[in-house]
């Protein structure tokens, strides 16, 4: 997404600048299928390859530029080569990031500001991308409704290769003339040079590409955004740039080069998904398509597609392509709060015209200027000035937010109890009730601290019992205040296990339990070939998550807990143990494995199936978009809660097991909501609202005392 606009012959000694429409075509190319891809995900479901065009796109132009000075003066003047980086990039960067930061803090709910702040303190000192990796493997994190700064991502990959890559080729270029000396100095020393940054260019790339290949399989989530996943896209660039000019191409084979590799593009485009294991190998076909229209265009005066290619609209596109990806995020992400609803095909088309009239602005009022200015043009350290303080503001606006979150959120705390009523959340849903309303109000819509699903009482201690390295699964929880023999009771299975714990710790402390919670993000526990949730994870994740499960099956069969409740996501949880039996029926049958071994050892359990689906029906932020018409969130409960292989289980054939299914309190015959009694069910994306469960109180008690009766 660089504005670079230069570009060098391969033949570093003859190196000429050059302006190439091609390369501002691919840029223009580039951005529409990122744009698009994002304000219309389903119509463009790849276009997400767009910023792999333009990792090409920068490897090219920066390998050209630093080898040419290379050749002419043997050596990169660093600080002027950073200095005219900060020129280009950072003022409409930082422009942009100050904007969003401000429409966040005016526009969104304050529980966003954190996460937010974190995020455009992380693009704008450039290390976004790693700050994505690391939560990509936080699975409480997964469910955060996207910030207003995510797509800084690629940004932060591209402002570290240009740190890196300048180091490199002047390391090749030492290398290679300590190698070449006592040879005559001329024409071989310079094919020296030039071996060795090919060499060098090499190096990354294979290096790169493996290590993208191998992460992509093993922890998929992270590989998508870290550096070294990335770092063969530029070297393939690199490599057009030393090699595109050597070779003589007719004018035939620059055609069908060129047509194969926007063929490329687009069909990588047009074919991949959500689901496509990306980068690895699958970023093959646009990271080489890419390559063979800058190659089919090195060297050409003309070429079979300039009449689309260079017309004014595809060049104009390409020049602000820059600002265009700066603006387009924040106004999506911003806009439906600004309008106080859904963005429609309407308001989604404003959007993108609003992102192309601020990237024109962006473009003709700061990135241009910026670098034509006289003021700093040629110093250097103006431009690193103006970075250093243009980072402090974006990272004063920041921390503004962030201490702002703390100190709104410090008074939201889970309270000590709830209190019902006969038309309040799920009482509202109750046979008999009459409750005029009960979908149409909504007391409040923002998620606090005190709707919190994943709270922890000051009775529970992190045990040492089934952690793996950093990973903590178990909480022992003493609610008995002393008294002799208290009942031994286990909370266990994924999130849509913890997302219950309100309604248990409340009993827990009614009944004097000593209760045992543990929990891993995504997994079932269950005796299954777990695969991944959601999606496919890699070994090291699949496999922590069977060990889990194992371990804690051993662990509940020793204890011999008097009960045993188990929730889990099995809806989304991907098994298969090669047998071809379809998802439910070996989740039935891992479920069943365990029950069967508890209960052989007097434990009864009782399985909690999962409430009705959230995101996969309805967006994320429907009532905060709807607070006037909170009815308009309700969804079919055929599309909402598709059967559940929980339920199933529990209704088999094994004795000492309950089920407890309050689909009831969620859905009347027709709908399921997403508030009830003016309550909302869902803290986010994928979880329930901690005060919606405790008002479930009186349900789960009677399941409770139907599994097992209070004198057991």
């Amino acid at each position: 997404m660089s504005t670079d606009q230069l570009t060098a012959p391969a033949r570093a000694p003859r190196t000429r600048t050059a302006f190439r429409t091609d390369i501002q075509a691919l840029r223009a190319l580039a951005i529409l299928l990122v744009v698009i891809n994002h304000v219309w995900p389903t119509r463009l479901s790849g276009g997400y390859v767009g910023v792999d065009v333009f990792f090409v796109i920068s490897g090219f132009l920066i390998t050209g530029h630093l080898t040419g000075e290379l050749a002419r003066t043997g050596r990169v003047r660093l600080a002027r080569f950073y200095a005219r980086r900060i020129r280009r990039l950072l003022p409409a960067a930082f422009l942009a990031l100050a904007v969003t930061a401000v429409l966040v803090f005016v526009f969104l709910p304050y529980p966003r500001w954190e996460r937010n702040g974190w995020e455009i303190l992380a693009s704008a000192t450039y290390v976004e991308n790693w700050f994505l990796s690391a939560m990509s493997v936080n699975y409480s994190a997964l469910n955060d409704a996207a910030s207003a700064a995510q797509h800084f991502w690629s940004l932060s990959v591209e402002e570290q290769f240009y740190l890196v890559w300048p180091w490199l080729l002047l390391l090749a270029t030492w290398a290679a003339t300590r190698a070449a000396r006592g040879r005559p100095a001329g024409r071989a020393d310079r094919r020296a040079r030039a071996r060795g940054w090919l060499f060098a260019v090499a190096v990354v790339g294979v290096v790169s590409l493996g290590a993208s290949v191998w992460f992509t399989a093993v922890a998929p989530n992270q590989a998508y955004f870290v550096t070294f996943t990335r770092a063969w896209e530029f070297a393939a660039g690199g490599a057009v740039a030393l090699l595109a000019s050597r070779w003589r191409w007719s004018a035939v084979a620059r055609g069908i080069l060129g047509a194969a590799g926007f063929a490329a593009i687009v069909y990588a485009a047009v074919t991949y998904n959500s689901a496509t294991s990306f980068p690895g190998f699958a970023a093959l076909l646009p990271t080489l398509g890419t390559a063979a229209v800058i190659a089919a265009g090195t060297g050409a005066d003309r070429q079979w597609h300039d009449r689309v290619t260079a017309s004014r609209p595809v060049q104009w596109l390409g020049d602000v392509s820059y600002s265009l990806y700066l603006w387009h995020w924040p106004l999506l992400v911003v806009m439906p709060f600004v309008l106080g609803s859904e963005l429609s095909f309407i308001t989604r088309c404003l959007v993108f015209v609003g992102a192309l009239v601020l990237a024109a602005l962006s473009r003709r009022f700061i990135e241009v200027p910026a670098q034509r200015w006289s003021g700093w043009r040629d110093t250097v350290r103006r431009p690193v000035l103006f970075m250093v303080l243009g980072m402090a503001l974006v990272g004063a606006l920041s921390a503004t937010m962030v201490i702002a979150n703390a100190v709104r959120a410090e008074a939201d705390r889970p309270p000590i109890s709830v209190t019902g009523g006969p038309c309040k959340g799920p009482a509202a849903l109750a046979p008999g009730a009459h409750c005029a309303g009960a979908f149409t109000t909504l007391d409040y819509s923002v998620m606090t601290n005190k709707n919190e699903y994943f709270f922890t009482p000051p009775e529970c201690d992190w045990d040492k019992t089934l952690q793996y390295g950093d990973v903590r699964t178990t909480m022992r929880c003493d609610f008995s205040g002393g008294a002799k023999s208290p009942q031994e009771v286990w909370l266990i299975g994924d999130s849509h296990a913890q997302q219950w714990q309100g309604a248990i710790y409340d009993l827990a402390r009614a009944r004097h339990w000593r209760l045992t919670t543990s929990y891993l993000g995504g997994c079932p526990i269950a005796d299954v070939a777990f695969q991944g949730f959601r999606s496919a994870w890699g070994p090291a994740e699949t496999d922590r998550c069977r060990t889990w499960s194992h371990d804690a099956a051993d662990e509940i069969e020793k204890e011999r807990p008097d009960l045993v409740i188990t929730a889990m996501a099995s809806r989304h949880q991907l098994v298969d143990d090669g047998s071809g039996r379809s998802h439910d029926e070996q989740f039935i049958a891992g479920l069943q494995a365990y029950w069967k071994r508890w209960t052989a050892r007097g434990t009864h359990v009782l399985a909690m199936a999962d409430p009705p689906l959230n995101v996969e029906v309805r967006p994320a932020d429907c009532l905060l978009l709807n607070e006037e018409d909170p009815v308009s969130c309700a969804r079919p409960r055929s599309a909402a809660q598709p059967p559940d292989p929980v339920v199933a289980a529990a209704r088999g054939d094994v004795r000492g097991v309950t089920a407890l299914d309050l689909t009831d309190r969620f859905c009347d015959a027709n709908l399921c909501y997403a508030a009830v009694g003016g309550i909302p069910v869902y803290f986010d994306a994928d979880h329930l609202n901690l005060e919606y469960v405790r008002l479930l109180d009186p349900l789960v008690r009677g399941a409770v005392d139907s599994a097992l009766p209070p004198s057991s």
